[in-house]
């Protein structure tokens, strides 16, 4: 078969099982299992492929079939311009989360030194990606999980930025020192109620960085709560929510005394993200 008989072929079989992207996702295990850009498939399309070639690509699509996420077949995911390393020990980053990053960076940083707590860093995307974008920011990252921060870790390394972003092990603020120009942080956010609607891609994710309680939002109204103490005068909160909590949690951010609330749209039009001052 050539290689765009392979795409054609696993696209269709991809379709046949309702994976989102059939051709997309066909074009990047190809490009993974052969080695190569997922672009350079274009210039190669009437290249026959030998069953050595094959053989790794038909477990790849196997996996995928069965709805297991593209992102840890590649072992990568793109993030903000960057690659970062991507497996079962966190939340798979999500385009949504790039729009927090993008729209943080356009807000109003009054402190061009400012310190940054990332809290639920996970993989590390959002603390690593502002670090790179801030070349004088002092960045943290917190997570309760020990696995995803040494993700987190890895991460830092391959982008060289593990002298810039320190990673540590605490619940939410709890036991972190200091008072901060921005807290950032995509805690989870799904009631546990909803289990059953969401697709198995997201399962692969851990529990823990997925359901937020049984309302959803219990984590989030945790930080909030706490984050007043660790917020130097004027600084930034900046939420990632789930669907229908803005209107309640912005009420609640009004009542722990935070100004210049502001609910904002991801790119679908969904109020997604929360942004508030303090002090």
């Amino acid at each position: 078969m050539t290689v765009l008989e392979v795409l054609q072929s696993t696209s269709a079989y991809f379709k046949k099982r309702n994976i989102e992207s059939p051709r997309l996702n066909a074009e990047h295990l190809l490009a993974h299992s052969l080695g190569k850009k997922r672009l350079e498939l274009y210039l190669d399309f009437e290249r026959a492929l030998t069953e050595e070639e094959l053989a790794p690509l038909r477990e790849l699509v196997r996996r995928r079939g069965q709805r297991e996420p593209l992102q840890h077949l590649l072992g990568t995911v793109e993030f903000c311009g960057h690659t970062f390393l991507c497996d079962q020990r966190a939340l798979i980053p999500r385009p949504e989360t790039e729009e927090l990053v993008e729209q943080i960076l356009k807000s109003e940083i009054r402190n061009q030194k400012s310190e940054i707590v990332d809290v639920g860093t996970g993989s590390g995307v959002i603390a690593l990606s502002l670090a790179a974008q801030l070349s004088e920011a002092k960045v943290r990252g917190v997570d309760i999980s020990e696995e995803a921060l040494q993700l987190a870790r890895e991460n830092a390394r391959r982008l060289g930025l593990e002298g810039r972003v320190h990673f540590a092990k605490n619940h939410l603020l709890v036991g972190v020192e200091g008072r901060f120009d921005l807290i950032v942080a995509n805690l989870p956010y799904v009631p546990r109620t909803d289990r059953e609607t969401l697709s198995r891609e997201v399962l692969h994710d851990p529990e823990r960085a997925v359901f937020g309680g049984e309302n959803g939002d219990e984590m989030i109204r945790e930080l909030i709560s706490v984050a007043p103490a660790q917020l130097r005068a004027g600084g930034l909160l900046a939420l990632e929510i789930g669907l229908g909590q803005a209107e309640s949690l912005s009420a609640f951010l009004a009542e722990k005394n935070f100004h210049d609330i502001e609910k904002r749209h991801d790119y679908a039009g969904v109020t997604r993200f929360l942004f508030a001052r303090y002090g």
